[in-house]
C-alpha cells in the first residue's frame, strides 16, 4: 500500500523581510550610523557654538564660494553637458567609442591625481601658458571637472528613447529646427538635465582633493567648505569642522530629496 507523503514546497527565496532588513542594516552602517554620530558631535557643545562655528567669517565665506562656484558648475555643465550627450547619441564620429569612454574618467580617477593634472596643465608651468592657480576660475575649473560626467550620463538615456517620428512629423509640418528643440525635446530632457544638475551641485559642495591642490585654499578668497572643514580638524576644532559638515550635508540632502520629489511628479505626470 503506497503511503501519501505531505508535499513541501521548496524555494529558493528567502524567507520574508529577510532582504530588507539586510539592506536597512547595511545602509545604516555604512550611511546612517556615520551621519548620526556626526550630529551627536555637533551637538556636544550646544546650540550656540554651532551657530558661532557656522558663522564665523571665514566659514561663512567659505560657504559662499561652495555655494556659488556650485552653482555655476551646475549651470554651465546643464548646457555643455546636454551638448556633449546629443553629439554622442545624434553625432556619428571617428573615436566615439573613445569619447564616449572618456567621460567616466573623473568618476575613476582618485580626486588628488585630479587635482594634480589640472594643476600640471593650469598652474606656472603650464604648457598652454595659462596659469589660474589660486584663483576663483581655478575652483570652478576643478568642480567642472569633477561634475561634468553627471548630466551627461543623466540626459543621454532620455536622448536614446526619444521618439524621433514626433520631431519628423513636426519637421514635415514646417517646424523649424529650434521650434522642434524647443517645443518637442527640451520638455522631454529637462527632467533629466535639472537631475544631472542637482547630482552635479550635490558633488561640488563637498568637493576637495581636486580643489585643495590648485586653489591655494587662500581664507576669505579661494578655500571652499571641504578645505575649510579640513582645517578645523588639522587645528583640533572638531566641534566647528562638525558644525560645517552638518551645514553641507543638510544642503546636499535637500538637494537629493527634492530631486527625488521632482523625478515622483515627473514620472505621474507622464502617465
Amino acid at each position: 500500500m503506497a503511503i501519501a507523503l505531505p508535499r513541501t514546497r521548496v524555494t529558493g527565496a528567502a524567507p520574508r523581510g529577510v532582504a530588507p532588513g539586510l539592506a536597512v542594516t547595511y545602509l545604516s552602517l555604512i550611511v546612517l550610523l556615520p551621519m548620526a554620530a556626526l550630529a551627536w558631535q555637533t551637538q556636544k557643545g550646544g546650540w550656540s557654538t554651532f551657530v558661532d562655528a557656522v558663522t564665523a567669517p571665514d566659514a561663512a565665506a567659505a560657504l559662499k564660494l561652495t555655494l556659488a562656484a556650485a552653482l555655476i558648475v551646475a549651470a554651465i555643465n546643464a548646457i555643455f553637458g546636454t551638448l556633449i550627450a546629443w553629439v554622442l547619441v545624434r553625432d556619428e564620429f571617428h573615436g566615439k567609442a573613445v569619447v564616449n569612454s572618456l567621460i567616466d574618467l573623473p568618476f575613476a580617477l582618485p580626486t588628488i591625481v585630479a587635482g594634480l593634472t589640472l594643476l600640471t596643465l593650469y598652474g606656472p608651468d603650464s604648457p598652454i601658458g595659462l596659469n589660474v592657480t589660486y584663483t576663483r576660475t581655478a575652483v570652478v575649473l576643478a568642480l567642472l571637472f569633477e561634475t561634468l560626467p553627471f548630466v551627461i550620463r543623466s540626459v543621454q538615456p532620455v536622448l536614446h528613447e526619444l521618439d524621433r517620428d514626433m520631431e519628423d512629423a513636426a519637421a514635415s509640418l514646417g517646424a523649424r529646427g529650434p521650434v522642434i528643440f524647443r517645443r518637442i525635446i527640451l520638455p522631454n530632457l529637462l527632467p533629466a538635465v535639472v537631475s544631472g544638475m542637482a547630482l552635479a551641485f550635490a558633488r561640488a559642495i563637498g568637493e576637495f582633493g581636486s580643489v585643495v591642490m590648485i586653489s591655494g585654499n587662500v581664507p576669505f578668497s579661494t578655500e571652499v567648505a571641504s578645505v575649510h572643514i579640513f582645517s578645523q580638524v588639522s587645528s583640533d576644532y572638531e566641534a566647528g569642522a562638525a558644525a560645517l559638515s552638518v551645514v553641507l550635508l543638510a544642503i546636499s540632502l535637500t538637494v537629493l530629496i527634492s530631486l527625488s520629489l521632482i523625478q515622483r511628479w515627473s514620472s505621474k505626470h507622464d502617465r
